[in-house]
């Protein structure tokens, strides 16, 4: 996945071959903003603009803007993986919430 991020947000781009141009959408909130463009050069700036324009918004409002997260994560996860994943933190002498965030960051390259 191609992504780009600007002021804590991040967007995902991909080329519509259709219409020649470089579309993208921001991940992470409700709000569906999406921009384009025909150079990636155009495409960053149309991405800011969004997000300046998003804020903007937002404070003419009088509303919070949403962030994409918030680094709270709640998982449903079968007994046994729970359990599996407990015995390998401990093993690795962590914390459950410490072992799964050096996973997810290997899992996202981060």
């Amino acid at each position: 996945m191609n992504t780009m991020t600007y002021k804590g947000y991040t967007a995902r781009v991909e080329y519509d071959e259709r219409d020649d141009i470089f579309v993208g959408r921001i991940l992470g909130i409700r709000t569906l903003i999406s921009f384009h463009g025909e150079t990636v050069s155009q495409l960053r700036k149309e991405f800011e603009s969004a997000v300046k324009d998003y804020l903007a918004e937002c404070r003419e409002r009088s509303v919070r803007p949403e962030k994409p997260v918030s680094g709270k994560v709640l998982l449903r996860l079968p007994p046994e993986v729970h359990g599996a994943a407990m015995v390998a933190a401990q093993a690795a002498g962590k914390s459950l919430n410490q072992w799964a965030t050096e996973v997810l960051q290997d899992a996202t390259h981060s």
